[in-house]
């Protein structure tokens, strides 16, 4: 039973991302990416600070030390996934104003492949799961960006550049995590990632008012929903479910970003876009499943 619960709860996690996409296209008809990005993390971090208050509540209760370096050792980590975050999500926010959210979708969730791959730069071997669902991915993502004419598109470009920066970020944070508190340091890259982007949006963007307030749903639910309620139910649905439930459950966020682009912005995707979007998802899955599927042979003598 808290194997089933975890996983519906992974579920949602999965539709709610998958439906930011959605609204990140939404809110760009009236604000710039950057102006959409800057308030988007700022209320990000903002939900996230009643769980910052609770797990400090918590601790006095117990009357235990806080096991993780504080606030100083905090910011540090935060300002480097923060400018990493910064980067990734500028990238897919403005690839999306030269493509759609379905194929934005799809192209992000490449990072899955790409994240093992850079490993390969701290020694971390990869294995076969890994270069068959990788061979998978490129083809897929050939056959849904790149033209009969071999050209690609730029947004679709800037989407591949961000995955590379999402892969490098999700690297980050696994080191991190391993010795600062999550919320915090996710509250510290979210405050970081607003600054940089309200700060670009000031230099690039004309900000009105009645821009933010036509965009304010899209611009709650990418913040309020996506970064911070999808967050919290992320950790507590990885408690209790299985790594191999839990990687097929969080794929169909690209899923839904398509889904969700075809039935709210009228998105239509050709049936050669729809194969590689196929390729790209068995890509993905192929990537985190293989292990599990075929496991190792026991070298034990």
């Amino acid at each position: 039973m808290k194997t089933f619960k975890s996983d519906f709860i992974l579920l949602i996690v999965a539709s709610i991302w998958g439906f930011a996409f959605v609204a990140q296209r939404m809110g760009m008809e009236y604000v710039g990416p950057y102006t959409f990005n800057g308030i988007r993390f700022a209320l990000g971090g903002l939900s996230l600070m009643p769980f910052i208050i609770v797990g400090r509540k918590q601790r006095e209760i117990k009357k235990t030390s806080y096991p993780t370096p504080g606030w100083k050792e905090v910011i540090k980590g935060g300002m480097l996934s923060g400018i990493v975050l910064f980067a990734g999500a500028s990238l897919q926010q403005v690839g999306m104003v030269y493509t759609t959210a379905g194929k934005s979708g799809f192209i992000t969730g490449l990072y899955v492949v790409l994240v093992p791959i850079l490993g390969l730069f701290r020694k971390q071997n990869a294995g076969a799961g890994t270069w068959i669902g990788a061979l998978m991915a490129v083809f897929g993502l050939y056959l849904l960006s790149v033209t009969r004419n071999m050209t690609i598109s730029f947004g679709d470009l800037l989407e591949f550049i961000g995955a590379f920066c999402f892969a490098l970020h999700v690297i980050i944070i696994g080191e991190l995590s391993k010795k600062l508190d999550t919320v915090r340091l996710a509250f510290v890259q979210c405050t970081l990632c607003s600054f940089l982007s309200i700060a670009t949006a000031f230099v690039l963007e004309k900000i009105t008012i009645n821009g933010i307030w036509l965009a304010a749903f899209p611009i709650i639910y990418g913040g309020v929903f996506s970064v911070g309620i999808a967050y919290s139910l992320q950790i507590y649905g990885q408690k209790d479910s299985h790594p191999a439930h839990a990687a097929i459950l969080m794929s169909l966020e690209s899923v839904v970003a398509a889904l969700g682009g075809w039935l709210i912005l009228n998105e239509i995707l050709s049936s050669r876009a729809l194969t590689g979007c196929m390729l790209m998802l068995a890509g993905m899955l192929t990537s985190q499943l293989y292990s599990y599927i075929i496991p190792k042979k026991n070298t034990d003598t």
